[in-house]
């Protein structure tokens, strides 16, 4: 079993690590304008975001056991597909989750 002053110093740890990732980003930079091809790739961090939390969810979800399954790969598909067509975030997001609703009633 962990101690606890050894569960804070890991928590005090994280948090000192964190603050200190941010801050040389926002800190040092400041007021600086960055360069164009920083800006650019930037630019990209929000679209990485959120497939990178999705993907392990649709590909070993915890309520299978870690096996994938056709509702959530019908949702997935359906999820890309309408984000493909519209361009619109949310509206793949609620055609992934009615079509995951929907396939797990079905199937």
């Amino acid at each position: 079993m962990i101690e606890t002053w050894e569960i804070w110093l890991v928590i005090v740890g994280l948090g000192i690590g964190s603050f200190l990732l941010r801050f040389s980003f926002t800190g040092l930079v400041g007021g600086r304008a960055l360069p164009e091809w920083l800006l650019r790739h930037l630019r990209y961090t929000a679209v990485a975001i959120l497939p990178g939390l999705v993907a392990p969810l649709v590909v070993w979800p915890a309520a299978t056991g870690g096996a994938p399954d056709a509702p959530r790969m019908l949702a997935a598909a359906a999820a890309l597909l309408t984000g493909l067509v519209t361009r619109n975030v949310l509206a793949a997001m609620f055609v992934g989750a009615a079509t995951l609703y929907l396939a797990l009633y079905l199937l």
